[in-house]
Parts: structure tokens; sequence; C-alpha cells
């Protein structure tokens, strides 16, 4: 009755872990070690008793020199007709389509220069002729400005010799009247003089001759 008891309260996994065989618990460790010592591997193709023979490095391997050399041989053959055949013309088109592109910008800056320069030397002419004609031009206006001023100034100067001359006549004819009222004043004085001064009148021929005698001293 206790043994039925027992197997009725174990679980299922001890169950299951009591009826799995002994064989059932081998490591891969055990089971690579149960493989024949001749046998070769499956994933690298050495045997298995070899695969740990030799600690060297595969290239530094003297037994592998050979086959080394004549891939290196083939690799270097190869690389060489890349190079030749591929990529030194790739690189020579690219330098000649740069040389030609400079040498295209290079004309294109000489031709631009040589416009520039014609530019300039065409605006150096214009400025020397606008300087010319201006120069022309305020040459021309002085010397009609001159000829207008000594226009001006010749007729004024007639205008002015008109004037003097006529108050010359003018002044002439004032200072002849003048004279003439001053010989009749002084005739009249004269004879105011004599009737006073001699008690009788004088002709007026003698008073005239002495005021003429007078004047002209």
């Amino acid at each position: 009755m206790s043994v039925t008891l027992a197997s009725a309260e174990s679980t299922p996994f001890e169950i299951a872990q009591a009826e799995t065989p002994a064989d059932a618990h081998e490591t891969p460790a055990d089971a690579h070690a149960a493989q024949p010592a001749g046998e070769v591997h499956t994933e690298t193709g050495v045997a298995h008793g070899e695969e740990a023979g030799s600690g060297v490095f595969p290239p530094f391997d003297q037994t592998t020199f050979a086959s080394q050399l004549l891939w290196l041989a083939i690799t270097f053959g190869l690389f060489y007709l890349l190079m030749s055949k591929v990529v030194i013309p790739r690189i020579g088109g690219i330098l000649e389509t740069r040389h030609d592109r400079i040498a295209q910008d290079l004309d294109e800056a000489s031709r631009l220069k040589a416009e520039a320069d014609a530019a300039i030397a065409a605006y150096e002419q214009d400025l020397a002729s606008a300087r010319t004609k201006g120069n022309a031009i305020a040459s021309a206006a002085r010397d009609e400005a001159k000829a207008k001023a000594d226009a001006e100034r010749a007729k004024i100067e007639a205008s002015l010799q008109d004037k003097i001359a006529g108050a010359e006549t003018r002044i002439a004819e004032i200072k002849a009247k003048a004279l003439a009222d001053v010989g009749t004043i002084a005739e009249e004085t004269t004879t105011a003089l004599v009737e006073q001064l001699i008690g009788s009148k004088a002709t007026k021929a003698e008073i005239a001759s002495a005021v003429k005698s007078v004047a002209g001293k």
C-alpha cells in the first residue's frame, strides 16, 4: 500500500527522468572521444587525430609555401591586369578630362581678361574724349562769355561816352549862359558903381569894353 501511494505522489517530471536511459546523459565531449581515431572530421576536412597536431599558423606553414606562392602570383597577376586595364585607364581619363577642363577654364579666363582689358581701354578712351570735349565746351563757353562781356562793356562805354558828351555839351551851354549872365550882371553892377562914384552914367559900350578887358585878364 505504501509503494502505491509513493508512486501516485511522484510528478510527471520525476517519472520521465526515471524512464530516461543512462546513455542519454553523455556529453558531446564523450561522444567526440568515442569516435574512432582515424575518422576525418566532416566540417574541417582534417583527421581527428591531426586537429591539434601542430600549432603553426597556416600562412607560416612551410608545407604550403608552394601553393601560397602560386596563389600570390595569380593574385598579383590579376591585380596587375585589373590596374593596367581598368583602374589606370580610368584614372588617366579622369586626369585628361580635368586637364582639358582646366585648359578650357584658363582659356576662358584669358578671354575674359582680354575683354575686361579692352573694356577698360575703351572706358579710358571715352573718358579722355569726354574730358577733351568738356574742356572744349568750357573754353567755348568762356570765350563766348568773354565776348558777350566785352560787347556789353563796349556798349556801356559807348553809352557813357554819349552821356558824358551830352553832359559836357549841357555844361558848356550852362557855362556860356552863366558867363553871359555874369557879363550882364557885371555891366549892370559896373554901371551902378560908376553912377555912385562919379555921379554920372557911362555908356554901355564903355562899360562892356571895361568888363571884357577885366575878364580877359
